[in-house]
């Protein structure tokens, strides 16, 4: 079968791989899946991977993603803890609803990049988290 790239248009460009191992990255997160296949584009480079490897390409990146933020919330956690404050008074600190932090520490939710921040700085700096509290 001769197919053409659905991203450059090259006709005819698609040539079949087989078990190939690619690397699926998120974050400072990578794994690399084993055995895919499917068709690469000789002009672009552009893959389009067979349904089964598809959907173990994916299984692999949502993994990472869960990775991630198991790895965020179990930061959040020490920090929070570090710092003396339950996980209301850390939701109410970052504006966020009163069970915020629960769904952030189980990694249910990946909080905004503006509330890891300021709980990174006050692992730095944690005597900053008085000022905050009277805010």
């Amino acid at each position: 079968m001769v197919a053409d790239c659905s991203s450059c248009g090259s006709v005819g460009g698609m040539a079949r791989f087989e078990n190939e191992a690619h690397d699926v990255v998120f974050r400072d997160l990578k794994t690399t899946v084993e055995g895919l296949s499917g068709w690469r584009c000789e002009s672009c480079g552009e893959i389009e991977f067979d349904a089964d490897s598809a959907l173990r390409y994916a299984a692999a990146g949502d993994a990472l993603v869960l990775q991630a933020r198991r790895s965020v919330g179990e930061e959040l956690r020490r920090i929070r803890k570090k710092l003396g404050l339950n996980q209301a008074q850390a939701s109410a600190l970052t504006g966020g609803g009163h069970n915020a932090f629960s769904r952030y520490e189980t990694g249910k939710v990946i909080p905004s990049p503006a509330v890891i921040n300021l709980f990174r700085l006050l692992d730095r700096y944690p005597e900053e988290a008085r000022v905050l509290k009277r805010a």
